[in-house]
């Protein structure tokens, strides 16, 4: 991923990738290159075998290159076959951000796959900018959807009924998809024959100020290096508060469904995500939605997007704001499901030492890492916590403009337009 700009402190780390595979036997250490570190004094590389992520390691930059020990023979992720290779929608939802657009599809059109589209889901438009930049990408598997309305959830959705293929992968428009993505969020699906969602790894794709760092220490997009499971039928044993862990099981830059699946549940939440009142947690009320259906979600570390966070404080700011905020909404809707509710409370009963080590674990983050220093807004964690007391309110501001929970239940697949 380009960087933006000069690094900025101390903390800044120039981001790479290596495949072990390709630079021979070095006894355990390499020499490598890295290109434009420029004002970078240390890396942060992800090392893989193939296609599969082994483990993120740190090293000084010297000379503009790195010394990097290698791990043993044995490595390597737990693989699954592939028996085949069922064409793949994806949905890329944008809105007025034409640059980082160009660049996520330059990256999508060079996955290795046999057989996909791209649905570029232009949200509420007020200008002709991402009808231009898809109209000189000149690629067939590229079309361009217009959704009137305001809103994430109402942007995945129009994707949902425009894809042509059952498997849906989504992602963002400040993304970089590795060539490998679709290959392993297929191999998700073949873990389990009810495998409903797979989600991916999002490592930080840029590291150049204090505000990314923070939110690469804040988030856990990138924090396993195993495939896991996750279902009902057998809870994980090390996560006690299942299924309301929804942090474990990936995010909203990358993801995949199967359509059926998604349509049953009744697609994605209309008062929730970007552009709506709740400013998010579209993604992790249809991840819960989905496991709280009896479907199994995967994730799998090896379908990669990196992703570029917020830059600066007042940014960083507006994100935890809307982090909180859509959490807090998510909260809500739980307790307001009778369902949902008495699954809530009887883990709650079942774990409650859990349950106050976990609300005690994420009133921690009021408190920014003192090394980040002052270039981190202070107010950045209680912005978070405190916001999510305004979630009841932001849902309720949605539900009263019209925004459904549950709009493919209701209303049944919706035309869109096509441009």
């Amino acid at each position: 991923m380009a960087t933006h700009g000069a690094p900025e402190g101390v903390h800044a780390r120039w981001i790479g990738c290596l495949d072990v595979d390709r630079v021979g036997n070095h006894d355990g250490q390499v020499r490598v290159a890295v290109s434009g570190p420029d004002g970078y004094h240390r890396a942060r590389i992800l090392l893989r075998s193939g296609s599969e992520p082994i483990d993120f390691v740190e090293a000084d930059i010297v000379d503009g290159t790195v010394t990097l020990t290698l791990p043993g023979p044995a490595r390597g992720a737990d693989r699954v076959l592939i028996r085949s290779s069922p064409p793949i929608s994806i949905v890329l939802c944008t809105r007025e951000r034409p640059e980082d657009l160009a660049g996520a599809l330059a990256s999508l059109r060079t996955v290795d796959y046999p057989d996909f589209e791209i649905v570029v889901v232009d949200n509420a438009p007020s200008t002709d900018a991402t009808e231009r930049i898809v109209a000189a990408a000149g690629d067939p598997r590229v079309r361009r959807i217009v959704e009137p309305v305001a809103g994430l959830s109402n942007a995945r959705n129009c994707g949902l009924r425009a894809a042509r293929h059952d498997i849906v992968a989504f992602t963002d428009d400040d993304v970089v998809v590795d060539p490998y993505w679709l290959q392993a969020l297929a191999r998700g699906f073949e873990r389990s024959e009810d495998v409903a969602c797979v989600c991916g790894m999002v490592p930080s794709g840029e590291l150049r100020t204090t505000a990314q760092v923070y939110f690469d220490q804040r988030v856990s997009w990138a924090a396993t290096l195993t495939p896991r499971t996750y279902s009902l039928a057998e809870p994980p044993p090390d996560l006690p508060l299942f299924p309301f862990q929804v942090g474990i099981y990936g995010t909203g830059a990358n993801f995949a469904m199967r359509r059926s699946a998604a349509t049953a549940v009744g697609g994605f939440d209309e008062a929730l995500g970007a552009g709506t009142s709740t400013k998010g947690g579209e993604d992790i009320d249809m991840f819960f939605r989905l496991v709280a259906a009896g479907h199994t979600l995967v994730n799998e570390p090896a379908a990669i997007v990196w992703h570029r966070h917020r830059s600066d404080g007042a940014a960083l700011l507006i994100q935890a704001r809307g982090y909180g905020l859509g959490l807090g909404a998510w909260l809500t809707k739980v307790f307001t499901d009778r369902v949902h509710r008495r699954l809530a409370l009887r883990v709650a009963r079942k774990q409650f030492r859990s349950s106050l080590r976990a609300g005690a674990d994420y009133g921690a983050i009021m408190v920014p890492p003192a090394d980040l220093g002052e270039s981190i807004p202070r107010s950045v964690g209680r912005t978070e916590v405190l916001s999510v007391l305004g979630g009841p309110w932001a849902l309720w501001q949605g539900r009263r403009q019209g925004r459904r929970p549950a709009p493919m239940q209701r209303s049944g697949l919706r035309g869109s337009r096509e441009g």
